[in-house]
């Protein structure tokens, strides 16, 4: 496991993340993707909550998206052995650290010419990967919280500590409120 109650006992470089599981497209607009386990199953509590956007109105391009992110957390859980529904806050760390700092899968592709104005395509997951999939992992777990079907607490804060009033102009003059 990632961390119990102590840290990761390891390097986070050591840990390998295999490709396992995958993104099916089924073609059907009532279930269009689903995750698939090592195993070649369903991943269940995915397909419930794929459900639950859909139903909310969030189109099939949401709903990859989200399978996409929710994808990496899982082949990382995987990797890390711990069940979906027994990870915590240093699991969700680890997996914020991981990758931030882990290589995209590599594809054996030709490299694409560069297009004038955008960036060319990294080996590392973009800032906008990295905060998107930690988003979709706290949504599927508050999901799964609401429902009762998973773990109690949600391992994905919203918050996290950090510098009081790191947003506090120090410019503006602060009322501060005493008591006496």
């Amino acid at each position: 496991m990632v961390g119990q109650e102590e840290d990761w006992p390891g390097d986070l470089s050591s840990l390998e993340v295999p490709a396992a599981g995958a993104l099916v497209e089924t073609g059907d607009p009532w279930v269009p993707y689903y995750l698939s386990g090592p195993g070649g199953g369903r991943v269940e509590p995915v397909s419930e909550f794929l459900r639950d956007l859909q139903a909310s109105g969030r189109p099939a391009t949401t709903q990859r998206s989200y399978s996409m992110a929710l994808l990496r957390w899982f082949r990382f859980i995987w990797a890390a052995e711990v069940p979906w529904d027994q990870a915590t806050r240093a699991e969700a760390r680890d997996f914020c650290r991981w990758i931030q700092l882990a290589d995209k899968p590599g594809r054996a592709v030709a490299r694409p010419a560069q297009v004038p104005g955008r960036r060319p395509a990294g080996t590392k997951y973009a800032p906008s990967t990295v905060a998107h999939c930690e988003t979709v992992c706290r949504s599927f777990y508050s999901y799964h919280l609401d429902a009762g079907t998973g773990p109690i607490v949600n391992p994905f804060p919203l918050a996290r500590p950090g510098r009081a009033n790191a947003h506090h102009n120090p410019m503006l003059r602060r009322e501060v409120a005493r008591y006496e």
